[in-house]
């Protein structure tokens, strides 16, 4: 089994040619959130990877193992909810309102200009189309924000901090508007 202890966040400073050779290992957020797991990578090595405690590793990234050899991570498609504002009558604020509600409740969420992405939930799902956003359910490559507090440890050094608590929030739905035609979501 091939040690890999290194990290080199996106592979920043390594030749475009060097990447393109290097093996590759594909995982799901679930593993790329641990700090140490095994893996096979796509030459058919056993890895095991020991990275600090807390760090995460990105699609992007690059595994340096005990030999030299390089090791590329592809962040794996997996199940997500899809989230976009309403085509006939959303704004980005919608979205802007949605990341604070699940920031609240601690989820983790991929932020992105024109969508979030979040891990499949059913009450957050009823939850975001109860502010009328459109969820899909979907399989995508999931990159969650790292945080602002230490915890889970990201590529530019920041991380999160882990709670071991859930909390529940009351909030009014009602926005006083109709919903026309291709308005994806049920109330």
């Amino acid at each position: 089994m091939l040690s890999l202890q290194k990290l080199i966040p996106q592979g920043k400073g390594l030749a475009r040619v060097l990447l393109q050779r290097a093996a590759t290992i594909e995982l799901d957020w679930d593993v790329r959130q641990k700090s140490r797991f095994a893996a096979t990578d796509s030459q058919g090595r056993s890895l095991a990877v020991f990275l600090p405690r807390g760090q995460a590793v990105r699609g992007g990234d690059v595994l340096i193992a005990e030999d030299g050899s390089m090791v590329r991570v592809i962040a794996a498609p997996q199940k997500v909810l899809h989230i976009t504002a309403c085509a006939t009558h959303g704004t980005p604020f919608d979205l802007m309102r949605a990341a604070y509600h699940l920031g609240n409740r601690h989820v983790p969420i991929e932020l992105q200009p024109d969508h979030l992405k979040i891990e499949p939930d059913h009450v957050l799902a009823d939850m975001l189309r109860s502010m009328h956003l459109t969820v899909v359910a979907s399989e995508l490559p999931f990159e969650p924000e790292g945080g602002a507090y230490g915890g889970h440890v990201t590529n530019d050094g920041h991380g999160h901090h882990g709670h071991g608590h859930a909390h529940g929030h009351e909030h009014s739905h009602d926005h006083g508007h109709v919903h026309g035609p291709g308005c994806n979501h049920a109330h």
